[in-house]
This record gives structure tokens, sequence and C-alpha cells, in this order.
């Protein structure tokens, strides 16, 4: 079998506040000021196979924009291995760093945000292939056309600015600009979420089309069920930076196993004919900055067993293509 177009096994990622020289003078009197450490993403490990979508799920601050980044090279994790293509991201430098980096890129959430407002859309996504060699800088006008074309735009727009387009154009041009590159591998970070509901639905028709003929591969960080559950192959389920379940759409759906994917799935809306009272998940999520011991779902999970607040539940197979991390597999 071919290695996994994405390999992470046990990454992890803190972010440190140092202290500043008024907390370290105020030290020096005995005052106890400590650096101020995020624990955004907890020794996660799952693989993204060849021309798959994997969606990632979770609340805000569940550290999947950090680990897009991270398997995207913009953020170096603290601990663990990205593999690309069997690869490992950490091990390679120089040329082959910069071509295995290219071959993975992202779409961003606000296409509004990460297009620079003062570049025309030609050179916003003939900047990168012309810079990499790719394409020449004659052939660079041609090759943006062909680009613009591919993800629905007219051609001639390759003269206009942002923000002269709308929410669903801007989409389009900044998925163009991650495909100037030739990648492999998209992260699509919240890529729809600040678009109408019926400019999503062609923006995510879109994204089927051109894996079916880019063959391309996806990671779809999301916090939208709905979306996931249609665009998916496989769910991966992350609570305050752990994978807490992973399994197939149908699977996941129809029988959440672990509790958090439980509460998440009991409040999505739904359009029958009975009332349904509306439940949120009991208590806020934990701060990433002291995170609570044993599994961090603990302090909101209604089935919470002395077990749970001391030993963190290990993230293995309950059936086949299936994985959990919850004490409550062990019961019975």
């Amino acid at each position: 079998m071919s290695a996994p177009a994405i390999a992470l096994d046990r990454i992890g990622k803190l972010f440190v506040q140092p202290l500043d020289l008024a907390s370290r003078a105020a030290n020096l009197f005995g005052a106890g000021v400590e650096e101020i450490v995020v624990h955004a993403v907890d020794d996660v490990t799952f693989d993204v196979g060849e021309s798959e979508i994997v969606g990632l799920i979770g609340e805000s601050g569940s550290g999947k924009s950090t680990l897009g980044r991270i398997i995207a090279g913009i953020y170096p994790p603290s601990r663990g291995t990205v593999r690309c293509h069997g690869r490992s991201m950490q091990e390679l430098d120089g040329a082959e760093r910069l071509a295995a980096t290219l071959k993975i890129q992202m779409v961003f959430q606000d296409p509004m945000a990460s297009l620079n407002p003062r570049m025309r859309v030609v050179d916003i996504v003939g900047e990168a292939p012309v810079v990499h060699r790719i394409v020449s800088r004659v052939e660079r006008n041609a090759y943006v056309d062909g680009l613009l074309a591919r993800v629905g735009l007219d051609p001639s727009y390759r003269f206009g600015y942002p923000h002269q387009f709308s929410g669903g154009q801007r989409a389009r041009i900044g998925i163009a600009r991650s495909l100037a590159v030739k990648p492999d591998i998209l992260i699509c970070d919240e890529a729809v979420a600040a678009l109408d509901a019926s400019i999503q639905a062609q923006v995510l028709n879109l994204f089927v089309k051109l894996r079916d003929e880019l063959k391309l591969t996806y990671l779809f960080i999301s916090h939208d069920l709905g979306v996931v559950k249609h665009l998916s192959d496989r769910v991966v389920i992350m609570y305050l930076g752990r994978v807490v379940e992973v399994a197939p759409p149908p699977d996941l759906f129809r029988l959440p196993n672990h509790p958090y994917t439980q509460a998440l799935l009991a409040n999505v809306p739904v359009l029958e004919e009975n009332r349904r009272a509306f439940q949120p998940i009991k208590g806020e999520m934990p701060s990433p900055i002291h995170p609570p011991s044993g599994c961090y779902f603990h302090p909101r999970c209604p089935h919470a067993m002395v077990r749970c607040r001391i030993e963190r539940p290990a993230l293995k197979e309950i059936a086949p293509g299936r994985l959990s991390a919850c004490h409550l597999n062990d019961v019975g």
C-alpha cells in the first residue's frame, strides 16, 4: 500500500508567552509569576489517504485551525512528526522542503482578509507560480486565465481587485491561488463559513469537482456538521487539542460513540414536526492554559467516572474504521 498523503504522529503545539521585564523583576522578590503556556494541540495522530476528504470538526478553541497550519508548514510543531507522502517534513531542508511545502496549500476562511487589496487578481494568483518557476512571466496571464476558468470565473476578472468581487467570487479567487502552485493537498480552514447557503453549495461542489479532476486530498476544517457530513469520507472530532473520535460520516451521524460527539450531534438543528428543546453542552470549554487532568471532557460529561478525572483515555479502535477515546468503551 502507498503511504498516506498526510500522516500525523503525536503532534503537539504549545504557544509560550515569555515573562516581560516587569514580571521577571517581580519574581526576584518572590512574586511567582509564571510563563503563559497554551496547549493548542495535544498528541494528535491520524492519517489522510490519497484523494481522501477528511472533515475536522470541533468548537472554537479546539485547535483544529492550529493543526491545519502545522500541516501546511505555517507553524512548526512543538513535538511529533508530520509526514507528507511518507516523508517527514521536519527532516527535509532546502529545495526538498520547499518543494514539499508547495504541495500543501491552504484555503482560508475570509478571502477578503487573505487577499491583498492592493493587488490585481492576476498578481494574486500568478505571483507564486512565477516566483517558483512553474511558469514564466510571459506565460503568467494565460496560466491565470486557465486557473480562473477552472474555478468557474471569467478570465477577464484577472484585471480586478478583491473589493470589486462578491464573497463567492473572492472564495473562488482564493481557491485559484491555492491551485496555482500545483498542490496535492488542500487544507480548507472554514473555507465556506462566510458564504450564503446557496453559494456554499456551489463552492462545495467545486471542491468535489477539483478533487475528481486533479486527484486532490483535502483536510476540511469546519464547525458545520452538515457540510462535513455530505462532503467528507471520514470525520475527525477534536476537543481542546485532542482527537476524541474518528469515523466515516454514516457511522458517526447514526451512532456517535464519544459523549462529546453525541452532545454535538444532539444540538444540530433538524426539520421535524415534533418540537425539541435545545440543550447546550453543559459548562464551558476549559482553558487550554490550564487543561483538566485525565479526560479533557470530563468536567462537562454527564457520564464522567472517577477514572475519567485521573486517567487520559487512549484513542483506540472500537469497530472497523472507527476510533474513540472514552473510558466508557472499557465498561461492561
